[in-house]
């Protein structure tokens, strides 16, 4: 019986092994090219967004480092810096306890917050622990009622991320301008690119065709975890990674073959995940700045990515699925979306994952079934009659899932651009989720593992395409990538829209 149970699971194709070997970095030999992809772009499309560029990364060597490590000495690092952090944050609670105790008293006091915030950190990160938040969230008053501009663009913003202490924020924009800033007083400084010369010393392949230079047009960026190194991508095919400590370019990695549309670090290391309009997801290292691996799976344009510290990666693509790639046991599993093309996605935790649709819709889903264990309707609608839609109730339907209100269509649209939910995104170790589109609101959400189900908080406005969302980790506050058109295109346009990011501050009673 359990070897007939093993080979339904093995042509069931919700359990896909991958038979390819997993390379291994190697910086002496070059890559292989993706000729096995056939390329769904035409020649006549416009170069700057499609430059053949299969070519490898096999110019490492030549590259100069700021900094020779080896690796038990790059651990050391890592751990030393992250031990840091947590001790500053750790003195900064006790200050706020007590301030009269003696020297002595202090250290010892110190040490043991240190220590009991490392373990609860380590039950949270392994899914021991989870922090029921959602009930105990309140959107601070701030003068302008809720979102407030924090940094501006000039053009609309694609992408937004926070450090690990949630002290700085970067953000980047279609002009190709990233920034790095503060999140206290919204003083930004900008990375500036350097020349072509450099640019191709660090890697970057020249344009072909019809490009007569290379495109800054940036759609993804993703910080590591010890705030050491920016990665960003975008239209030029090719992920960028920058040095936070001096904000300049430092490599340059080839090898996609399509836009680079969506990036994600692995928590607590240097490992970068890269997926593109190739239908490929490929695996970096930036701390040896070189290349590793290659997982396919995606029919379609691949247009977002979430990781969490396991080594799973979790992707959606306009093929209408997610997949999470199992990268150690070289194997994925497949989810099929109901009817309609997935636009983002998160862990909720390692059981389970929510995704955006372009129905507008949100999907919760577990490890343990193909399909949606339950979707909320209309959760950006379009308001034609200044009526808004009901969202208090849920009814089953046939596949078994559960369907969240009552949808009256005379009164609400999700079939636009608009209501097309573009970024989703979860409180760490939370149950405290955000969504967005570009209907004039941002929601917020509690996430209910025991009934599987998804219960609305908070619906707060902000004007424009909401294309990046990100919480803090001590979930005092919310930022929000906005611009007047959306992240991948220009189906839409919101003129009155502030091209920027807008934070919304929270309170936990």
């Amino acid at each position: 019986m359990a070897g007939k149970n093993r080979n339904n699971n093995r042509n069931d194709p919700f359990f896909t092994h991958d038979s390819r070997k997993k390379r291994k970095p190697n910086k002496d030999q070059p890559l292989e090219d993706d000729a096995e992809i056939e390329s769904d772009f035409e020649d006549e499309q416009d170069d700057a967004f499609f430059t053949r560029d299969g070519e490898d990364n096999s110019d490492n060597e030549s590259l100069e480092k700021e900094d020779e490590e080896t690796e038990a000495e790059a651990r050391k690092r890592i751990a030393n810096d992250y031990l840091k952090m947590v001790r500053d944050i750790s003195q900064k609670e006790k200050d706020q306890m007590d301030d009269d105790d003696d020297e002595s008293d202090d250290d010892g006091a110190r040490d043991s917050l240190v220590a009991q915030k490392l373990i609860k950190e380590q039950q949270e990160e392994s899914g021991r622990v989870r922090r029921s938040i959602a009930s105990r969230v309140q959107v601070a008053e701030t003068s302008g009622g809720g979102f407030r501009v924090l940094v501006k663009h000039r053009n609309s913003v694609t992408a937004v991320a926070l450090s690990e202490d949630d002290s700085r924020g970067f953000s980047a924009s279609k002009d190709g301008t990233i920034m790095h800033w503060d999140v206290n007083s919204g003083k930004c400084e900008k990375y500036k690119w350097p020349s072509d010369s450099v640019l191709k010393s660090h890697g970057v392949k020249e344009p072909q065709g019809k490009a007569t230079k290379q495109s800054k047009h940036v759609l993804a960026l993703a910080v590591t975890s010890d705030g050491r190194y920016l990665a960003t991508g975008g239209l030029d095919r090719h992920v960028h990674l920058w040095d936070t400590r001096t904000r300049e370019h430092i490599q340059a990695f080839p090898g996609h073959r399509g836009p680079v549309s969506c990036l994600t670090f692995r928590e607590g290391t240097s490992e970068l995940f890269s997926g593109s309009y190739d239908r490929t997801v490929k695996i970096w290292n930036a701390e040896d700045r070189t290349y590793m691996n290659t997982l396919f799976g995606h029919q379609s344009e691949v247009v977002g990515i979430d990781c969490l510290r396991k080594e799973r990666v979790l992707t959606v693509g306009r093929d209408r699925s997610m997949q999470l790639f199992k990268v150690h046991e070289e194997s994925r599993l497949v989810f099929r979306a109901p009817g309609s093309s997935l636009e983002s996605c998160c862990f909720v935790n390692n059981e389970e994952l929510l995704s955006g649709s372009d129905d507008g819709s949100i999907e919760l889903w577990t490890l343990l079934r193909k399909k949606p264990v339950f979707i909320l309707r209309n959760a950006h609608a379009l308001l034609t009659n200044g009526i808004k839609s009901d969202q208090n109730h849920t009814e089953g339907i046939p596949n078994g899932d559960l369907e969240n209100g009552h949808h009256h269509p005379e009164n609400h649209s999700c079939s636009s651009v608009f209501s097309w939910v573009s970024a989703v995104n979860v409180c760490r170790n939370s149950d405290l989720a955000a969504s967005g589109a570009g209907n004039g609101s941002v929601r917020l959400w509690a996430v209910e593992s025991e009934t599987k189900d998804i219960k609305p908080l908070h619906d707060v406005p902000l004007v424009g395409f909401v294309n990046s969302l990100a919480f803090a980790k001590s979930a005092q506050f919310l930022v929000a990538g906005v611009g007047q058109e959306p992240r991948l295109g220009r189906w839409g346009r919101t003129p009155e829209a502030r091209n920027g990011v807008a934070i919304l501050p929270l309170k936990l009673s």
